[in-house]
């Protein structure tokens, strides 16, 4: 298992150097900069720019560097000085705009993690052991709701309802007092106010996926020969549930935190879109269209990074879980 271990960290340094590489090379294949958008739109408003300011402008976004020298400089300063770099369009450093907008994404992300794991896997224990029950008819219809009904397309409809039913109107996280103000238990309480629609809303999905998957291979582990055996031995049916099938069921959970920490950091775009979350999400997706180069390779550097070490997570946690993994 140590030597497992050992060979994997070995394996995660260069593969992050890569990552790192590919994702400076991504956010530069776009034609222009921003720079050029930002040109364009002084243009557009009727503001002219002689040569000298535009290559002052040039000079001090440091897009005159040769290609390998900007991604040294990029990649020297995160890892020697934890700087992820500068945001054109924020006119801030990429840590004080992420710092702003990390907390509360992960935040929310978690709660609805909590949420999925507490709902979906006593749902899909029960279900399972009682196929072809109305209790297991029933949850298998809404989750097929749930997984067919996007996110988005829910928000819509709940925003909706609750403004038509109680005349308020539930988007944003904070009050307006409570926008760029410092961190405090008033500002704590106005949040967890408004956070449990995008809470349950990310949680849907999430829910009814699980409640499939779990099912579906639970209940192919209580048709194999090992819980028949363990059955004829007289063993309480508790025990037989609980000893083996369902640990080796929960292998597809484990499996999925490759991709369960990113989605933590980015959460839900188009639903924090929607409900307008002060999240990270919107934030790549302005910075993207925008051409921010630093701040979008910034967060797809993290997000990268987190699947890596989440893949590398699951397969710790599934070797520790599963024995038939271990010993192979």
């Amino acid at each position: 298992m140590l030597t497992f271990v050992i060979r994997r960290i070995v394996i995660i340094i260069p593969l992050m150097i890569l990552i790192s590489l590919i994702t400076f090379v991504i956010i530069q294949l776009p034609p222009g900069d921003y720079l050029t958008t930002y040109i364009n739109n002084l243009r557009a408003s009727g503001t002219e720019l002689d040569e000298a300011q535009i290559q002052a402008l040039v000079s001090q976004f440091g897009l005159d560097r040769p290609f390998y020298e900007q991604y040294y400089r990029w990649i020297s300063n995160i890892v020697l000085h934890g700087n992820l770099g500068w945001s054109f369009q924020w006119n801030s450093s990429v840590n004080e705009v992420l710092a702003e907008r990390l907390p509360v994404t992960v935040a929310l992300s978690l709660a609805s993690l909590v949420v999925v794991w507490i709902v979906a896997i006593p749902i899909a224990i029960i279900s399972a052991t009682h196929q072809y029950s109305v209790f297991d008819y029933f949850f298998t219809f809404l989750g097929f709701i749930g997984i067919a009904t996007p996110s988005f397309l829910l928000a819509l409809i709940a925003v909706w309802m609750l403004y038509s039913v109680t005349g308020y109107t539930v988007t944003g996280l904070f009050a307006k007092e409570f926008l760029g103000a410092a961190w405090s238990w008033a500002k704590f309480c106005n949040m967890m106010s408004n956070a449990w629609l995008p809470i349950m809303i990310v949680a849907v999905a999430g829910t009814a996926g699980l409640i499939r998957v779990l099912r579906a291979t639970l209940l192919d582990e209580l048709r194999k020969q090992y819980v028949i055996t363990a059955r004829s031995k007289g063993l309480t049916e508790r025990r037989v549930l609980f000893k083996y099938p369902i640990r080796i069921a929960m292998n597809p959970i484990f499996s999925t935190i490759g991709w369960l920490l990113p989605s933590l950091v980015s959460g839900q775009v188009i639903v924090a879109i929607v409900l307008n979350l002060q999240t990270v999400g919107p934030v790549l997706l302005r910075a993207t269209l925008a051409q921010d180069m630093y701040l979008t390779g910034s967060i797809v550097l993290i997000l990268s990074s987190l699947t890596v070490i989440g893949t590398f997570i699951s397969d710790l946690l599934l070797a520790w879980l599963d024995p038939r993994i271990r010993l192979g």
